[in-house]
């Protein structure tokens, strides 16, 4: 029993100990996008910054414990404070240093169900997890229904809502005259995507969330997704390919009556993109077939 105790302090231990190793080697990598957008990449989703006149406009925020390394990351190429915080919707790698940020000064803003889905408790019946209501101070100040446009650091910022997408609560923020767009999480590029169907996401939606996006732009847009690298129309086009391709695999199955777990195991339908390694990441080529069945089930 001893021995027993022993080593499982010792598991205990290691694990905390590569938990704080893994926050303390996390590095915020900045990338200059055009002349006065950057992207920061660190742990959860990318980060985008316009600098200019009028201070820093900051599109999402990762999380709590990285703050200083943000901010350091932003003094890199700016003395100017963060003025708006921008939250692309309400999961925790995006919006995890909206504390932090609101005591530094930002004012932040989102869709309305990104505050209303922080300001209540969050269980995800999926993983089996429950998340406590957002602090008051970490909440969207300001919030908007459907679209809204900002004047800052001499250009236009077109924010619009993109509905059922990742979540019920998405944003895509599109920098008009830099012509950089950031998608949030209604892009995964080059992976499958999560759709976050507990909290208001839908197949149907993503699709057309990213058909909205591409109305927007033009060929020379440069894209910052929600998670991995820079991106651009071409691919942006293909990824909706994708999408609308397994939807139509996925359908075809539901109509013959196959079941959730049929979907699950037939590899057929994914093996394409499997092929191209979309399913090597966060989302496996299981989890996208089940989220797609769970999601078209309902409507086919």
């Amino acid at each position: 029993m001893k021995f027993l105790k022993i080593i499982t302090f010792i598991v205990f231990f290691t694990t905390v100990s590569i938990g704080f190793a893994q926050k303390k080697e996390v590095q915020i990598n900045v990338t200059k996008v055009s002349d006065h957008i950057y992207m920061l990449v660190g742990q959860g989703g990318n980060i985008a910054i316009s600098v200019g006149e009028d201070g820093v406009f900051m599109i999402d925020d990762q999380f709590a414990h990285l703050t200083p390394k943000i901010l350091d990351a932003i003094k890199s190429v700016t003395n100017q404070p963060v003025e708006f915080l921008i939250n692309t919707h309400w999961h925790g790698d995006h919006t995890g240093g909206n504390e932090n940020m609101q005591k530094e000064g930002a004012i932040i803003v989102a869709h309305e169900n990104v505050r209303k889905r922080m300001s209540m408790e969050q269980f995800n019946k999926e993983r089996e997890i429950t998340k406590e209501a957002a602090p008051k101070e970490a909440l969207p100040v300001i919030t908007f229904s459907k679209d809204v446009s900002f004047f800052f650091n001499n250009e236009s910022i077109f924010i619009f809502h993109v509905h059922e997408a990742h979540t019920d609560g998405d944003a895509m923020v599109y920098f008009t005259e830099s012509n950089v767009l950031h998608t949030g999480d209604a892009y995964f590029q080059g992976k499958y995507p999560y759709i976050d169907l507990n909290s208001g996401g839908s197949v149907e939606g993503y699709i057309a969330a990213i058909k909205k996006a591409l109305l927007v732009i033009n060929d020379a847009t440069k894209i910052i997704p929600g998670h991995r690298n820079m991106s651009n129309k071409a691919e942006l086009q293909s990824y909706v390919k994708m999408l609308e391709e397994l939807k139509t695999a996925v359908i075809t199955e539901i109509k013959a009556g196959k079941t959730e777990e049929d979907v699950a195991k037939n590899t057929t339908l994914t093996k394409k993109y499997d092929d191209l390694n979309y399913g090597d990441w966060f989302i496996s080529s299981e989890r996208i077939r089940r989220t797609f069945y769970k999601s078209l089930q309902k409507v086919h």
